[in-house]
């Protein structure tokens, strides 16, 4: 009896050995978004994903693997799930997902931006992964919310939702183009981003995206990985 009750006391922290961090992001194809400006988020997440910092982290040794889900969403009734749930434990599975990401074709979509709808289906993916030590939602939009619930009225549960903003690079000029990102990440830092140590990363344009994503990809990463450190120095591995 008294082995049963310690292989029960055991049990919730084996399960959650297992996931340091649950990721979902979810990537805008509204309609702003062009066939050009669509292969470049696909592409740049796979980039960002298989970039040698990434992957050192992602792959580190003496860490619990990170669980990755990616979706495409746009209007309130738009989510389309493009990589189910996969466990990072090794090069054969980052490689499957960005191959994944690259090759899957364009699932046409609705011209509006719903970003609170967006929001809730992460959520809803997120939930699924309730033994992860982490767990957080990146929503990728080049736009303000114009349709479906507004990103302020969602609640969600205790995740972390980040952001990257992405800027009309190609479509203004240089001044306009400052004042547009400048005014998209006051709205995605105001009313889409949540949690503890939340941010707001910012691509110039699509061009930029899978710098920005790389960026924002090692400072969630190693976020986790500072906060094991704390708990064992001698075995975690963290990027400078």
């Amino acid at each position: 009896m008294k082995w049963l009750v310690f292989l029960l006391m055991l049990a919730p922290s084996i399960g959650v050995a297992a996931c340091s961090q649950a990721l979902v992001l979810g990537l805008d194809v509204s309609g702003s978004v062009d066939p050009r400006e669509y292969q470049l988020q696909r592409e740049g997440l796979a980039t960002a994903l298989m970039s040698p910092a990434v992957v050192q982290v992602l792959l580190a040794p003496d860490r619990a693997p990170v669980d990755v889900a990616v979706f495409e969403w746009s209007g309130p009734y738009h989510q389309v799930l493009i990589q189910p749930w996969t466990t990072i434990d090794g090069e054969a599975a980052l490689n499957a997902v960005a191959q994944n990401l690259r090759s899957r074709p364009r699932i046409k979509g609705s011209p509006t931006t719903a970003i609170g709808a967006a929001m809730r289906y992460g959520a809803a993916l997120l939930d699924q992964r309730h033994t992860c030590w982490k767990r957080t939602l990146d929503i990728s939009g080049d736009g303000q919310a114009n349709t479906g619930p507004r990103p302020q009225d969602v609640v969600l549960p205790d995740f972390t939702v980040n952001a990257l903003v992405i800027g009309a690079a190609q479509r203004l000029s240089r001044d306009e183009r400052a004042a547009d990102i400048k005014e998209l990440s006051s709205y995605f830092d105001a009313y889409v981003i949540r949690g503890a140590g939340a941010f707001v990363e910012v691509a110039i344009g699509f061009e930029d995206y899978a710098t920005a994503m790389e960026r924002k990809l090692l400072r969630e990463l190693q976020s986790l990985a500072l906060s094991d450190a704390s708990e064992n120095p001698p075995t975690t591995r963290v990027l400078q």
